[in-house]
């Protein structure tokens, strides 16, 4: 039986998918033109697309199926053989739905339709008869669903509402190559019964069987053959004309990172067929999501298809038809803003704000419900702010007090909270529906793409929307609001959107195809008194199963990606509240970090919703991103936006947790979004063999600049390395923790890491510890015959362990948590923990009775081991402690050079010297790396320097700590001074500076010259600015006086 008898009577015969052809009376606009990568309407050839077998056994099952049911005596005899015949005859149900179904399934089902019919009789209303028939095999090979359904309406109660949405749960959303499942679904011809008029909506839902032996591959390009890859019963319905077009939106999903959609017109009638493809996993209830999408244009689907792949593939295929007698426009236009919307959906397919009622009733369309949900989420994060009664505490508390800051931080959750949650502000925008349209409207007229003299003709339904509504100014738009609410509560949240507008640079709310929604933001909204210093920018991202930020201090920026998992749903609520405030802290910490070098600090944040997939946010994070900073050039498919910033920006990203492993496809999909100019550097991070980045663990970046603070140490005060003994966390097996051991020759007394505790007052056996680390292996590994009589091992997994002192440790992991407040020694090392490991509370036990500290000196290797109230009660008992900004940097110097890289060097000479060839670097690389070493031992010995000359100068009145943080600060603040300044105007300073702050082997390589008309001009001024700031600084101290800054400028040109 084809598919084109399987449609409602009184609608003209549906085609199934055809041989494409363009019709060329149809203008391209830029609402439309997302319907097809050709820029013209395709149009279908009206010929079957899909057939099903004849079912040659139907005529024995039906007698069969008739004498089952006789035999049960549910049904009067008499009417069984009618029952049977309109089931078999007249409901029009495929044979499919026979050939696949037992005698007792569908016996099951006519009983089931008799009795609804039996029902809807007592209440004398055959309108009322509801129908909901399944089978879910129990092997999990498939499932039927049968009920009644009223074409173009998504039903609101019934199995109606929720059919489509357990397909995508069940089987849709899960599915993978290794187990997938296809769908075909269709409305079925014939009435429910004589006296009801309801029609039944079939589903099927079959396990792929795609053969272990595919048949061989048609193509001599390369390219991928679709019938390789296809399941047998797809490829025994599909016709070849169906095949061509799967196969051309098969290799462009295979080159595009979102979904492809496709429109085509059938010859003959004004059914309309829309083909959707995309990577599996890479959205999630899609499916119904664009049942509501069609029924909102008054459309229905005579037949749907969901087809899966073992590329990893699926496709979509709707069959839309005008629903007869609607008061709705005319599919000829609606198709166009299906389509348009239809991206929106992929993003967001799960919106509580889009309802699925008849467009000409006064409700969200998916745009203004988009906009709705994206304005819900930047409330979450910005509604819940202190406001001046929390200023007012502040101010009278003393945060330095741990009682005083415990009440601050209290009340400040309290307030964030409990003053907006999400769900009073989903509450406020559902209560208010003709607001929120208006400040769609005010957020529309700014970033709604500008019209060409096509669209004039023919414009969009968006844009004829946008057209009818009256525009208001942002005064009038507020007065609107304050006038209609019902209290402040209210009017905060809505004025939180109009803020969100006012606020966004630029998005890719427009574009046709996306996989998420992001936009750049100004800082400006944020409040003074919790931001004293503004980022220089805001990213927002938001996906259908993540959110996320990117904030930078600095337009030349660049820090780690982190991915901030949730263990359940309370953790995910407090770090959804948390979100923000982390990623500025981050960023504002990595500031102080790069103080030396040309990027500012930043940091990019995602939040997986709970069960989401983190590899797959990231991806959808990074192309989102890529999306504001790439000019779209391909018509329907990446577009220009509009761009209220106006300028450039690169973003260069680093690895942090969880996203250590995706540094290369950054790149490399910068690389396939058309980033030639910068993909090189736009992450760090990268791996070194592949792609030429510079691992900080081989090389030992960080462990160097750690070192010349710790050797510094015993410079100054005459201290002779082997003669002082150490503690440090973070064991053999990590970067930081490695490196130390490995150039360390001190006398080490404990370490600590994940696996346990490994402590020898006599010192550690050095040979072993360097096993240990070469093999990048635990402390749980150390070879115990080579401990002294006084020293131990004590696992993580141990109970009730007695150690040699005659101490018993109960539980190894609660040992090894607080084993750092234990020990004593000359020198502690941070190189691994937890952040705050010490803090305010716990700091004390670093002390003992009689005042002494545990440790003469610490240098902090570990990113945030200490809080700062804990360093400064350590200095002020006289420890001399450097904090992490300055003893961890060696690794953002290490990666900014690697950005440097990337820049100055061509995509063919970067691959040729930064691309190990054979397993092997070249020489260029192994001479950029002693390079990179040099400049870090370089920086860090001068910081070192800085801060001890300036803590003496001072007679010890102010802590390492705060000298630090304004050594900081005021390269910083110098650097930006520099950066608008016209020094850097000056030529012979300009390149005598940047030809000694780009290592010396890329000088000889590249050539200065070359290198002046390679690196962007934003870059050239931050290397410029951050060279003769911390030159200057380390030179004459944080009180260089303006005397001592014209001499030292006077010789910058030599």
């Amino acid at each position: 039986m084809s598919d084109s008898l399987q449609v409602p009577s009184g609608v003209a015969t549906p085609a199934s998918i055809g041989t494409p052809t363009e019709a060329k009376n149809f203008l391209p606009v830029p609402g439309q033109r997302a319907a097809t990568s050709d820029h013209a309407l395709q149009r279908l050839q009206n010929v079957p697309g899909y057939s099903t077998p004849i079912f040659k056994g139907k005529e024995e099952q039906r007698a069969k199926v008739q004498a089952n049911i006789a035999s049960q005596g549910f049904i009067p005899r008499e009417l069984v053989p009618n029952e049977v015949n309109w089931f078999y005859s007249h409901l029009g149900i495929d044979d499919n739905y026979f050939s696949s179904e037992t005698v007792s399934t569908i016996s099951d089902h006519i009983i089931a339709l008799y009795s609804a019919k039996v029902l809807a009789f007592t209440k004398h209303d055959p309108n009322s008869l509801v129908i909901d028939l399944e089978h879910i095999d129990k092997d999990g090979k498939g499932a039927t669903f049968i009920h009644t359904s009223a074409p173009g309406r998504t039903s609101t109660e019934g199995p109606g509402a929720v059919c489509e949405t357990r397909l995508d749960e069940q089987f849709l959303d899960c599915s993978t190559p290794e187990n997938a499942f296809r769908l075909e679904t269709y409305r079925s011809t014939g009435s429910i019964s004589a006296t009801a008029s309801q029609q039944l909506r079939c589903y099927f839902v079959n396990k792929c069987n795609f053969p272990a032996s595919p048949p061989p591959s048609s193509r001599t390009d390369g390219r991928t053959d679709i019938r390789t890859v296809s399941d047998t019963a797809f490829l025994e319905k599909a016709s070849q004309n169906t095949l061509d077009v799967y196969q051309k939106v098969m290799w462009n999903v295979e080159k595009r990172y979102g979904p492809v959609i496709e429109q085509f017109a059938v010859e003959g009638s004004r059914e309309r067929r829309i083909v959707i493809g995309y990577k599996m996993g890479g959205t999630s209830k899609f499916f119904s999501a664009l049942s509501n999408l069609y029924h909102f244009y008054s459309l229905y689907s005579a037949r749907k298809y969901v087809e899966q792949f073992s590329n990893g593939i699926t496709i979509i295929c709707l069959y839309l038809n005008p629903l007869p007698g609607a008061r709705a426009p005319p599919i000829e236009d609606s198709i166009f803003q299906v389509m348009k919307e239809a991206s929106l959906l992929y993003c967001l397919p799960d919106n509580p704000f889009f309802y699925a009622t008849d467009a000409s009733a006064s409700s969200h369309a998916v745009q203004e419900a988009t906009y709705a949900y994206c304005g819900w989420v930047f409330a979450q994060h910005f509604c819940n702010r202190l406001g001046s009664a929390y200023l007012g505490l502040k101010n009278i508390l003393d945060e330095s007090n741990p009682s005083h800051a415990e009440v601050l931080n209290d009340i400040k959750r309290r307030f964030r909270e409990e003053t907006f949650t999400r769900e009073s502000i989903a509450q406020v925008l559902h209560a208010h529906p003709d607001l929120v349209n208006l400040l769609y409207v005010n957020f529309a007229m700014v970033h709604y793409p500008g019209s060409d003299d096509a669209s004039q003709l023919m414009p969009t339904l968006s844009y004829q929307r946008l057209q009818t509504v009256e525009v208001l100014t942002d005064q009038q738009l507020y007065e609107k609001i304050r006038r209609t609410v019902a209290n402040k509560h209210e009017l905060q949240v809505l004025e939180s959107l109009l803020i969100f507008n006012k606020h966004v640079l630029k998005t890719n709310f427009y574009q046709p195809t996306k996989v998420a929604l992001s936009f750049r933001l100004a800082s400006g909204f944020l409040p003074d008194f919790e931001y004293p210093k503004k980022p220089f920018g805001i990213f927002f991202i938001i996906g259908n199963d993540f959110r996320g930020f990117h904030i930078r201090f600095k337009d030349v920026a660049r820090g780690g990606i982190r991915i901030v998992r949730s263990r359940n749903r309370e953790t995910y609520s407090i770090n959804q509240r948390q979100l923000f405030d982390e990623n500025y802290g981050l960023a504002s910490t990595q500031s102080l970090k790069n103080k030396d070098i040309p990027e500012g600090g930043a940091k990019g944040t995602i939040l997986p919703s709970l069960g989401a997939q983190p590899v797959v946010c990231f991806e959808k994070y990074v192309d989102a991103i890529i999306d504001l900073l790439i000019p779209g050039q391909s018509p329907g498919i990446k577009e220009r936006l509009v761009d209220l910033y106006g300028k450039d920006e690169i973003l260069f990203f680093g690895p942090d947790e969880g996203t250590a492993d995706l540094m290369d496809w950054a790149a490399l999909h910068a690389r396939e979004r058309g980033a030639e100019a910068w993909w090189k550097s736009f992450t760090t991070g990268k791996s070194a063999e592949h792609l030429g980045g510079v691992p900080h663990d081989t090389y030992g970046m960080t462990s160097l600049g750690v070192r010349q603070y710790v050797i510094g140490i015993f410079k100054q005060l005459g201290l002779r390395e082997k003669d002082i003994t150490k503690v440090q966390t973070g064991g053999p097996d990590g970067d930081l923790g490695s490196n130390e051991i490995l150039l360390s020759s001190d006398k080490t007394i404990a370490i600590i890491d994940g696996s346990g505790v490994l402590s020898d007052p006599a010192g550690l056996n050095r040979e072993e510890l360097i096993r240990l680390a070469r093999a990048r292996i635990p402390v749980a590994n150390f070879d115990v015959s080579k401990l002294s009589k006084d020293g131990y091992l004590v696992r993580v997994e141990d109970q009730d362990v007695k150690l040699p002192s005659g101490e018993n440790v109960a539980d190894g992991t609660d040992f090894r948590n607080g084993a750092h407040l234990r020990f004593k020694a000359d020198l502690f090392v941070p190189c691994g923990g937890r952040p705050e490991a010490v803090n305010i509370s716990n700091v004390a036990a670093l002390v003992d009775s009689e005042g002494k500290p545990h440790f003469k000196y610490i240098v902090e290797g570990a990113n945030l081991f200490f809080t700062q109230q804990a360093r400064l009660y350590l200095e002020k008992r006289k420890v001399v402690l450097f904090k992490d900004s300055s003893a961890n940097k060696g690794g953002v110097t290490s990666s900014s050079l690697e950005v440097l890289a990337g820049l100055a060097l061509s995509t063919q000479e970067y691959i040729d010297l930064m691309i190990f060839k054979d397993g092997k670097p070249s020489d260029f690389y192994k001479s950029y790396v002693h390079d990179i070493q040099g400049k870090i031992v370089e920086n860090a010995a001068a910081e070192f320097s800085c801060i001890w000359k300036e803590h003496q100068r001072l007679q010890g009145a102010k802590a390492r700590t705060i000298i630090s943080d304004e050594l900081s600060i005021k390269l910083n603040d110098l650097q930006a001074e520099l950066e608008d300044s016209d020094l850097y105007e000056d030529e012979a300073r300009r390149k005598g500076v940047i030809r000694r702050a780009v290592p010396k082997t890329l000088v000889e390589k590249v050539g200065l010259e070359e290198l002046l008309k390679r690196l962007p001009e934003t870059y050239q001024r931050a290397l410029f600015s951050s060279w003769v700031a911390s030159h200057f600084i380390y030179k004459y101290g944080v009180n260089g006086s303006s005397i001592d800054f014209f001499h030292f400028a006077r010789d910058l040109a030599q």
